[in-house]
């Protein structure tokens, strides 16, 4: 099995190298003890499914050791990795159960509920336990190597912004070139330690995370939840010697703003590892006056790792917004609404193709026909490449709106907004005008105890944008609607718009 299956492999060629560390409960094990947990794993499982391949299991708990662990056993029962996000309400989650339809939910004490009602009686639900823990130490491997590696492994359900969520499916082949995509990118190899706080539910804890460190012979560190004051701690900690750090950019800025910033040793830090929205040159520049390279990136959960920008701290600072360029396992292609491609320095659709890309999504072939054109995965991002090969995101695709016959792309203009003193946040999005087709209306979130006027928002947006690019109406809520993933419900916020119009401030 060691040469279809890398903890394995590892078990066999760096057996007593740290594998896990799971934070919570203290326990670590190395690849040797990782593997053979892995292995009993999957023979409970194969027990549990009565050795019937496809089958999904799924998971409900926080970061832990035994997800990890059932993930890599349900490779090697030939099950379907399930983890749903608990975040959710029991109405959702039943939603979601109704669509995998698995044959088992483990689930931890906190989420007894949950599990309960998303299983709704009809599907079998495990606890993760003392007693689980007991009847896979009892358990005997499998017989057998790993199935075929283009089959299903792993569905991760989208967050579910454009209505119904989609289960992603994600095979072995798929999550092994997005971690030989990020370690190529990032330098992650036998030495290097990541600390986990995503939840792995998501693709960046799962895969870009726990699959990349433990492909490439390094150490997953597991966090159960994400702290700002604590994970500078974990940063900071010799005994951990943390290398890789990945986190969406709101983690960023949260760890920038924290007190102990300043004071926190990043001294053994590779690189900071962003990704998931728009990433303020504030947070880059944060961690570059200490000596941390931050390598922004793109990926999606139809892609793993797509690509990143180079680890230097210089390259960093003076191409703000970019994503990098694709890795050799990735083609990429900006294309026109015309569907042909486009030059340098112009705006379209970015298409990929690779070894990484899902094959699709879960019984849902509509969806999967929809998303590809003649191999190509099209994202929805709008993006455009430079002369020397960088991409930048300009914006998704579907959230241009057109201002008088002109192409206004919101992520443009929410970055001018956020230079406004005492924005927190803001988001764009476009709405009806009588006069001009569409204009912007801009979501305001304030930061605490900021005075802050409609004033401020257009006078900025007057001295750096477009007429045409400025908005037409100016609202202040208390907060952004959020996926489980930290996108902005932009669908939310026309909804909002729409229930309660406001006057458009913008000259029409």
């Amino acid at each position: 099995m060691a040469g279809a299956d890398f903890i394995a492999y590892h078990a066999v060629v760096r057996p007593g190298r740290l594998a896990c560390l799971d934070l919570r409960s203290g326990e670590a094990l190395d690849y040797r003890a990782l593997d053979a947990r892995v292995a009993r794993a999957a023979g409970q499982l194969t027990r549990m499914l009565d050795g019937a391949p496809g089958e999904r299991v799924a998971t409900l708990t926080r970061n832990r050791l035994e997800a990890v662990v059932l993930h890599y056993a349900c490779a090697r029962a030939g099950a379907i990795f399930a983890p749903l996000n608990w975040r959710l309400a029991g109405p959702e989650l039943a939603a979601l159960v109704s669509d995998a339809a698995p044959r088992l939910l483990f689930y931890e004490a906190e989420f007894e509920a949950l599990a309960q009602a998303a299983a709704g009686g009809t599907v079998a639900i495990v606890p993760i336990d003392a007693n689980l823990t007991a009847r896979i130490a009892a358990a005997e491997p499998p017989a057998g190597d790993l199935g075929a590696a283009d089959a299903p492994w792993t569905l991760l359900y989208t967050s579910g912004a454009t209505g119904r969520p989609k289960g992603v499916v994600i095979t072995r082949d798929n999550a092994r070139s997005g971690a030989a995509n990020l370690a190529m990118i990032a330098d992650i190899g036998p030495g290097s330690v990541m600390l986990c706080d995503p939840p792995l539910f998501h693709t960046v804890g799962l895969f870009a995370i726990a699959a990349t460190a433990l492909q490439m012979g390094g150490t997953l560190v597991l966090s159960d939840r994400f702290h700002a004051a604590t994970t500078l701690q974990r940063l900071s900690d010799p005994a951990l010697g943390v290398t890789h750090y990945f986190g969406v950019p709101q983690i960023g800025q949260m760890l920038v703003a924290e007190p102990g910033f300043e004071a926190a040793d990043l001294s053994r830090l590779r690189a900071v590892l962003m990704g998931g929205s728009p990433l303020p040159a504030a947070v880059t520049e944060r961690f570059a006056q200490r000596g941390v390279v931050v390598s922004n990136g793109f990926g999606m959960t139809e892609t793993c790792t797509v690509m990143h920008m180079p680890l230097d701290i210089e390259t960093a600072r003076r191409r703000p917004g970019c994503v990098g360029a694709p890795t050799p396992f990735v083609a990429a292609r900006i294309v026109g609404p015309d569907g042909a491609d486009m030059q340098a320095g112009e705006v379209g659709e970015l298409w990929l193709k690779g070894p990484g890309i899902t094959p699709g999504y879960w019984r849902q072939p509509q969806a999967t026909a929809e998303a590809f054109h003649d191999g190509w995965l099209r994202t929805g991002d709008a993006a455009v490449r430079d002369a020397d090969g960088l991409y930048r995101l300009v914006d998704r695709w579907k959230d241009m709106y057109i201002s008088g016959g002109e192409n206004v792309y919101p992520a443009e203009v929410e970055a001018v907004i956020a230079l406004v003193p005492g924005v927190a946040e803001a988001a764009v999005v476009g709405v009806p005008s009588p006069r001009w087709g569409e204009t912007g209306c801009a979501f305001v979130v304030a930061a605490p105890g900021a005075d802050l006027g409609e004033a401020a928002i257009h006078e900025i947006c007057g001295q750096r944008l477009a007429g045409y690019k400025r908005p037409g109406v100016v609202r202040f809520v208390d907060a952004l609607p959020r996926t489980a993933s930290g996108k902005v419900l932009k669908g939310e916020l026309r909804r909002i718009h729409a229930a309660t119009p406001q006057a458009l401030l913008r000259p029409q």
